[in-house]
């Protein structure tokens, strides 16, 4: 049995080092793992209850509840912006939670990793995330955990996806990733 794993990453920019940890995971994923870097984020208005009627929700937003719908779980790249979790991607769990409930992300397991210039790899951006998460009706894997600090020097020449350290931590977490969705998709 294969399971599907969709990474939302919290950063739009271009060379974004989350954008790359995200694609360290494409390119370690366990075998028999898919996981699917969602392409779109920026195209995802604002969450407004007065748009997310039937015959109104942007195509935007259908695809990313469509994505998170065939998906068994959710892995979370989160940078920090100001000490707390980027407005992109607490726009996608907004989207994502509705409707109240019945969300696309009720009772599916997610995990939150990440990557930021400072001395704790933006460890509060992903406890928020997490938090935010968990109430949007994820089961979220508080142990696993993957924040890496000095993201500018230390991806500097190096991809993550070439880091022997990160891609070890990043190979834990989606290992538990996996059971757990494993285990709910079963």
């Amino acid at each position: 049995m294969s399971v599907r794993i969709l990474a939302l990453v919290g950063s739009l920019r271009a060379g974004s080092h989350n954008r790359q940890l995200a694609e360290a995971a494409v390119k370690h994923a366990p075998e028999g793992v898919e996981i699917e870097l969602f392409e779109g984020l920026a195209e995802v208005p604002f969450y407004n209850e007065d748009i997310d009627v039937e015959g109104s929700v942007p195509a935007a937003a259908i695809r990313l509840r469509e994505a998170a719908g065939q998906t068994d779980g959710f892995l979370f790249f989160s940078p920090e912006y100001n000490g707390t979790i980027p407005a992109v991607l607490k726009n996608a769990i907004d989207w994502l939670s509705r409707p109240y409930g019945a969300g696309a992300l009720s009772g599916k397991p997610a995990a939150v990793v990440g990557t930021a210039f400072g001395q704790f790899g933006g460890v509060w951006a992903q406890d928020e995330t997490r938090k935010s998460v968990g109430i949007a009706g994820a089961t979220v894997l508080e142990d696993a955990k993957l924040s890496i600090p000095g993201s500018v020097v230390r991806f500097a020449e190096t991809h993550p996806a070439d880091d022997t350290e990160v891609v070890t931590g990043l190979t834990q977490v989606l290992e538990q990733l996996t059971a757990s969705a494993g285990s709910a998709a079963a």
